[in-house]
C-alpha cells in the first residue's frame, strides 16, 4: 500500500513513527509505504506518482494531497487536474486509489474548531468513481487536542486517524479483516 501526501502523511507535529502510515501498518500488520513530503503541493506529488508506483506496485494507494495547494492559492482547477490525474495514473498502474479528503482553508473556522472538507475532494471522488475517506483530517484537526500546531496533527491526532481510516477500509470492503495490501 502506498500513502502518497504532504506533511499530514509525513506525520510532522510527532515523532516518525506516529505517523499516520506507519500506525496504519500497525494496526492491520500491511505494508504501508509512507510518500509524504512536507510542502509537497498536488504538481509535485503528481511527479513523484509515477516512480513511486514503478517501484513499490501498489494494490492500493491513499492520496491526501492539495493542503499546500491551498495555503498557496494555487488555481483550484489546477489542483483538481493533479489530483484526477494521480488517481487515474493508480488505477492504470493496477491500484486502487482511495482519496482523502483535507480540509478548506479557513482560519476563523479552524480557530473555532469546526473545520469542513474541501468541495472538490467529494466532487472528484464521485467524477472518478473512487472511494472518499471523508471528515478524517476535518475532524482531528478540528480538535486542539489531536493538533500539534495549527495545521498538524499531533501523535494522538494520528492514531485516531489511522483508526478511522483502518475502520472506512474495512466498512467499504477495500481491505477486508485478514488481507494484506502491498
Amino acid at each position: 500500500m502506498l500513502a502518497l501526501g504532504d506533511s499530514l502523511t509525513f506525520g510532522t507535529g510527532a515523532a516518525s513513527e506516529a505517523a499516520y502510515p506507519l500506525r496504519l501498518a500497525g494496526l492491520t500488520g500491511w505494508r504501508v509505504v509512507n510518500a509524504g513530503v512536507p510542502g509537497n503541493t498536488s504538481a509535485q506529488a503528481r511527479e513523484r506518482l509515477p516512480s513511486l508506483l514503478a517501484e513499490h506496485t501498489p494494490r492500493l494507494v491513499l492520496l491526501s494531497i492539495g493542503g499546500n495547494d491551498f495555503l498557496r492559492r494555487v488555481p483550484e482547477e489546477q489542483t483538481r487536474a493533479n489530483i484526477a490525474a494521480m488517481l487515474d495514473e493508480s488505477r492504470a498502474a493496477g491500484a486502487q486509489p482511495v482519496l482523502i479528503a483535507v480540509p478548506r482553508p479557513a482560519l476563523v473556522a479552524a480557530l473555532l474548531g469546526s473545520l469542513d472538507d474541501h468541495p472538490l475532494y467529494e466532487a472528484l471522488a464521485d467524477e472518478r468513481r473512487v472511494p472518499l475517506f471523508a471528515s478524517g483530517w476535518s475532524g482531528v484537526l478540528s480538535d486542539p487536542a489531536l493538533k500539534a500546531d495549527r495545521i498538524h496533527a499531533n501523535a494522538a491526532g494520528y492514531e485516531r486517524f489511522a483508526r478511522e481510516l483502518h475502520g472506512f477500509l474495512r466498512d467499504a470492503g477495500i481491505a477486508p479483516p485478514g488481507t494484506a495490501p502491498r
